[in-house]
């Protein structure tokens, strides 16, 4: 059993403690807005908050939240951050699909929160190991530029 918080809600999680963070978010809290991509971490559909920092869900075990803060792709529009780049995603015209684009917002939330005016090369960076089946690397990275504009 775990107890943490995710979205600003104390949650526990009544479940083996080696359970993934993403199969409690979706199964046990109804969050399903963070995907199951490949299980490995490799992907990055998965990506959360964890006090602040993207993490890979599918293989985080519940246990190592105990405590901890969770946000989730349903929260993270809430701050000025999120908003700045869910708006600059619509605008750029980034998902295809849309499978990875959960996982590609936490991770570009994060990379703005720690670097407000990111190059490419801090894009790259930040944003590797986020894969999209559709290929939309070019406009996730010229959305990640607007919102930084615009938080600017």
């Amino acid at each position: 059993m775990a107890s943490f918080k995710v979205n600003g809600r104390s949650v526990t999680a009544d479940v083996d403690d080696s359970t993934p963070l993403l199969w409690v978010l979706r199964d046990s809290l109804n969050l399903t807005g963070t995907k199951y991509g490949c299980g490995v971490a490799q992907c990055g559909a998965c990506t959360v908050h964890l006090d602040g920092q993207p993490v890979r869900s599918c293989v985080t075990p519940v246990a190592d939240v105990e405590g901890a803060s969770v946000v989730t792709i349903e929260q993270v529009g809430s701050g000025r951050i999120g908003q700045a780049v869910q708006k600059a995603w619509v605008e750029k015209d980034v998902p295809q699909c849309g499978y990875c684009q959960s996982g590609q917002v936490m991770s570009a939330v994060a990379l703005l929160r720690d670097n407000a005016a990111p190059g490419d090369a801090d894009i790259d960076e930040a944003m590797e190991g986020n894969i999209c089946r559709c290929g939309t690397y070019g406009r996730i990275r010229a959305a990640i530029k607007v919102a930084a504009a615009n938080l600017n």
